[in-house]
């Protein structure tokens, strides 16, 4: 059952609009100003969010305003209720990032319709953005082009094979694309001034990289390459570009992806200062190993060098710890590839 919330400060209105949605099968949560409305918002996280334009206190354009800067409600689908139709008010709460308006007094059909139009465009886009693993780009984009914005992409997306540690793009090149990866494993890296190798990611097949320079529109701060076999779809800037500022959910989960990658980047930051080698090795592994593309009852080839770029360390202390893991039964090496034997244990190393 979806949830929706009301922010209205007439009683009535709020009250009949709660009726209706609730004879629709709908979970309806009020609020009867907009600073209740936003603390709700955020303790709820609706699916999506009826708001009135003018009430005291905080008006629709401030809850907005306020919802819009916080990554997980900021992708809430947002709809504004008002009985002022002028050009200004829509412009400006269009700007906001507000999905649609109704206006004062409206239908019971047009007021649902409303709202499943914009839930069901809501669900479309986060199903592309959880669900990308695995999928090509051009099954990603015929997703996204059946959303009324995104109608503009380019339907065919060039697609390019880069062998195994073959440059996708380089450090200080201008950015022109953005790649999607279809198959393979790929790392991002920066080198410090004697050539030593940090690598600062690692992406498998459904990933987005090199977006970070477009939307900045300055020159690449680190390198890509392949980690194995790998066919990367090149989108041209302008497009992807066009995907992202004319449609306000596809731009939210697309933030929100970045945020939560940035995240992830904190949490290795933590562990390369806290943590001991034997600790990062393991997460090393377990890292490169969720990621492979070819991992077959949980065996990875990787480069001792590559580990050891990853966990800031030098290949010599990582093919010590490899060895010592192998001795404790965690790991067995065939060959130069590893199979992770006891994976959970890896994951519960002490620090």
């Amino acid at each position: 059952m979806k949830k929706i919330l009301v922010i209205e400060d007439n009683f009535e209105v709020r009250n009949n609009l709660k009726d209706i949605l609730e004879l629709s099968d709908f979970e309806v949560e009020t609020a009867e100003n907009g600073i209740e409305g936003v603390a709700k918002a955020k303790e709820i996280h609706p699916d999506l969010i009826l708001c009135d334009v003018m009430m005291p206190e905080l008006d629709g354009f401030g809850v907005l305003k306020i919802l819009g800067q916080n990554t997980n409600t900021a992708i809430i689908p947002f709809i504004f209720l008002t009985a002022k139709a002028e050009k200004q008010d829509f412009r400006r709460g269009m700007e906001l990032g507000a999905d649609d308006y109704i206006v004062k007094p409206f239908k019971s059909t047009e007021l649902l319709e409303t709202i499943n139009r914009r839930i069901k465009k809501n669900d479309r886009i986060k199903a592309l953005f959880e669900n990308q693993s695995g999928q090509s780009l051009k099954t990603f984009l015929n997703e996204a082009k059946g959303i009324e914005a995104m109608n503009t992409l380019s339907a065919d997306q060039e697609s390019r094979k880069f062998p195994k540690k073959t440059p996708i793009f380089e450090e200080d090149g201008i950015p022109r694309y953005l790649f999607y990866i279809e198959t393979g494993t790929v790392k991002t890296y920066r080198r410090n001034e004697l050539g030593k190798e940090y690598i600062l990611d690692v992406f498998s097949a459904g990933s987005f990289i090199g977006h970070q320079a477009l939307l900045t529109n300055s020159p690449y701060r680190h390198s890509a390459a392949a980690l194995e076999d790998v066919e990367v779809s090149i989108i041209p800037k302008d497009d992807f570009l066009t995907l992202l500022y004319q449609d306000r959910d596809f731009s939210t989960h697309f933030i929100k992806m970045i945020t939560n990658a940035s995240y992830e980047k904190e949490n290795r930051l933590i562990s390369l200062a806290y943590n001991s080698i034997r600790k990062r090795v393991a997460e090393g592994l377990l890292t490169f190993f969720e990621k492979n593309s070819n991992t077959v009852e949980k065996e990875i080839s990787i480069l001792r060098e590559d580990l050891a770029a990853l966990v800031g360390t030098a290949k010599e202390s990582v093919t010590r710890t490899l060895s010592d893991f192998k001795n404790e039964g965690l790991i067995s090496i065939n060959k130069g590839k590893i199979t992770l034997e006891k994976p959970d244990e890896l994951r519960e190393l002490p620090n």
